[in-house]
């Protein structure tokens, strides 16, 4: 089996390069969606985060605003880094037991796991390998306004909050140029799914 992280900053095409390879056959974990499961009305991390930040956080239902309580702590590094503390620790330790379940029942499997934060909350270091999506900075700013739902400063004010562009590319294995047309990007997620299905196949990293 092999475990691929992959990340990039907002904006970056994080989400269309993991469909891409799930559409090749890979399994894609979301760390987005197991945050989403694990603050489920009732569960423990959203107890917490209720007793961290208060009701406010939450909507008319009393499950949790995500964008409510993004705002809150995209304004305050304090705030950010005890959400952090709440949520980076399980969501880590649940995607680490769903990788578990599907390499008991493919050994030659390849796992993506897509986290924006993956360098951030260490879950880079439960993985084999580091993609990252990239594209240049100003590029990143105008996609991510053109889904409608920043401004400019706050999609800045995001990327100030991520690990830097540098850092992350410092820091990869491998690196999907996302700054062209999608058929570019395409091709390189053709040639990364070979790489990795030969990798996988051959019991990396041993």
């Amino acid at each position: 089996m092999l475990h691929v992280g992959l990340t990039g900053g907002i904006g970056a095409g994080k989400s269309s390069v993991s469909e891409g390879f799930r559409e090749r056959g890979a399994h894609i974990l979301d760390a987005d969606q197991l945050a989403r499961e694990l603050t489920v009305p009732g569960s423990e991390a959203l107890a917490e985060i209720i007793e961290a930040f208060g009701r406010n956080v939450l909507d008319d239902e009393g499950g949790l605003c995500r964008g409510r309580l993004a705002e809150r702590v995209f304004a305050d590094a304090g705030e950010r880094q005890r959400l952090d503390a709440i949520l980076h620790p399980r969501i880590n330790a649940l995607e680490k037991d769903r990788t578990a379940v599907i390499g008991a029942h493919n050994p030659h499997a390849l796992v993506i796991y897509e986290a924006p934060l993956l360098l951030e909350s260490g879950a880079d270091r439960q993985v084999e390998r580091i993609l990252v999506v990239d594209l240049p900075e100003e590029l990143q700013v105008e996609r991510a306004i053109a889904r409608g739902n920043r401004s400019a400063d706050q999609v800045r004010a995001i990327m100030a909050s991520q690990c830097s562009r540098r850092e992350r590319l410092r820091r990869a294995h491998d690196v999907i140029d996302n700054s062209g047309p999608w058929q570019a990007t395409a091709r390189q997620i053709d040639a990364l799914m070979a790489h990795y299905r030969t990798l996988a196949a051959n019991g990396y990293p041993s």
